[in-house]
């Protein structure tokens, strides 16, 4: 599988980046380890998680995942062929939350004792600090890769003044560079990041791995009416946010494409994702092995220009 070089890290990753938020709360160890198993035999290669998953569930406190994630790292071996992506920021179950370089410091620790390696090749500010100036993470940042502890950075959720205002602070200060952001989006959520984020990025050459791909599952098309909200457990976080008029166009266009090439609808909108400039991998999570086959087979889809066009005006906004 052709891999993709994330902004100028160094890190290449297959086009769609595992998503481990699940592991721990919807998917049991067992679960997880069958999921990641699939995943890399199926070609994947890069594995996104976070301090805080999963601090939401009653009775956790975050670290679930990365521990889950650092047991099947040493029970397979796979630690130097895959790359682990995790974040710090959020707020975890004790209330700690935020960028401050001696909370970071502290923070790298614990995930690398859950993930039990000695590196993260990917470290991420999970959202901006907005009580902190752009470069107090970033000296937090090249201190951790001086000591071997992280080998690039990363942003997620923040706007589109304060990642140029980093980006800046990094080419003025010498500071390492945040080579990728996460931001939210799919064929539905478009407008924030093509309209603010997108020109950042292109201008800075930094690499672009967004999450809910599928928009919380509703681009697999079978949340098409408030009954199928109760389908699953994430069912209630689509409500009517999705479905709408314009919601309901993306859901026909996905039809159509996804008939035109047999393949699933979930498939249809990771791939349109990929075929988008700027974009290096979406992130997608599952809770079984056959749901990790099935977007997959997203990287080894082509779309057409007109397939491309369909989906891209149906989701105008």
């Amino acid at each position: 599988m052709e891999k993709r070089e994330l902004g100028r890290s160094g890190l290449y990753i297959a086009p769609l980046v595992l998503g481990s938020n699940v592991f721990g709360w919807t998917a049991d160890e067992q679960t997880s380890f069958r999921v990641l198993d699939t995943f890399v035999g199926e070609g994947g290669n890069a594995i996104d998680t976070a301090n805080v998953y999963s601090a939401w569930v009653p009775g956790h406190q975050g670290g679930e995942s990365e521990t889950i994630l650092g047991k099947w790292l040493q029970q397979r071996h796979r630690r130097d062929d895959i790359i682990i992506a995790t974040k710090v920021g959020m707020q975890m179950g004790d209330g700690s939350q935020g960028l401050a370089k001696d909370y970071i410091k502290k923070s790298v620790e614990a995930s690398l004792r859950r993930l039990q390696t000695d590196y993260i090749d990917l470290y991420q500010s999970h959202k901006d600090d907005e009580t902190l100036p752009v470069e107090e993470p970033l000296q937090a940042y090249a201190e951790l890769i001086q000591e071997g502890k992280i080998r690039a950075i990363g942003a997620s959720n923040f706007s589109a003044e304060r990642l140029r205002a980093a980006l800046q602070a990094s080419t003025d200060q010498g500071l390492p560079r945040y080579e990728s952001l996460q931001p939210e989006y799919n064929l539905y959520d478009r407008e924030d990041f093509e309209k603010q984020l997108l020109p950042v990025v292109q201008e800075f050459g930094i690499g672009v791995i967004p999450y809910y791909g599928l928009a919380s599952g509703f681009l697999t098309g079978k949340y098409r009416s408030e009954d199928d909200l109760q389908k699953s457990q994430r069912g209630g976080g689509i409500g009517k946010k999705y479905l709408n008029d314009r919601g309901f166009k993306v859901l026909a266009a996905l039809d159509e494409v996804a008939e035109r090439h047999h393949a699933t609808q979930a498939q249809v909108a990771l791939a349109w994702i990929m075929a988008q400039p700027g974009l290096t991998a979406p992130i997608a999570s599952a809770t079984n092995m056959e749901q990790v086959r099935d977007i997959m087979k997203a990287t080894i889809l082509t779309l057409s220009p007109d397939d491309v066009k369909i989906l891209t005006d149906a989701s105008a906004y």
